[in-house]
């Protein structure tokens, strides 16, 4: 595997193009408020090694904005989620320069080791981010942004919107308000 690209200096063309196939290593501890389920990391996650490490990726500022941290975060500093109780996992561990190069049995294989995961380190909420890869990974062809009705091993299951700065549908302040709605739904489930 090639050395990951420190926060320093961006990633080449060529050593985004390298990361295909590459893993980035989940932020997890148990008894977490809630674990953040992404879908993959794309080719520039992958090359730095951090979870939504692309410029313009909207994840860091929407926690920030929702009120889960304290300030914006960088990628590279994801491994502080853990102290304030918020961890980070994805569906499908291989990096793809889309989430569309993704078969349909690698979510539905995802969605069976996201729920070994939930029941292994049994968080508040599980997060996840993506509504069309939820319904793939899960078995719920209707399933609809929010709460679901089920839970996962005690936890409560959230959808909400891929914060990809190529989700055009969310701008910032809707996602901040939509996480804003499932911290404010985890709090009360104390």
């Amino acid at each position: 595997m090639p050395d990951r690209i420190p926060p320093t200096r961006r990633p080449t063309r060529a050593e985004v193009e390298a990361a295909e196939g590459l893993t980035v290593r989940g932020v997890l501890a148990p008894g977490l408020r809630v674990l953040f389920c992404g879908i993959n990391p794309g080719l520039y996650t992958a090359a730095v090694g951090h979870h939504f490490g692309r410029p313009g990726n909207r994840f860091w500022p929407t926690l920030h904005r929702a009120g889960f941290t304290p300030r914006l975060f960088s990628p590279y500093e994801e491994r502080e989620l853990l102290a304030l109780g918020y961890g980070i996992t994805n569906l499908v561990a291989r990096a793809t320069a889309t989430a569309d190069q993704l078969r349909p049995e690698e979510l539905v294989a995802g969605g069976k080791l996201v729920r070994a995961r939930v029941a292994r380190y049994r968080p508040r909420c599980l997060a996840v981010l993506g509504v069309t890869a939820y319904r793939v990974a899960f078995g719920r062809p209707k399933a609809a942004l929010g709460p679901q009705p089920e839970r996962l091993s005690g936890a409560l299951v959230w959808v909400l919107p891929n914060p990809s700065g190529l989700n055009a549908h969310y701008d910032l302040p809707k996602l901040a308000a939509l996480f804003r709605a499932m911290a404010e739904a985890v709090a009360g489930e104390r």
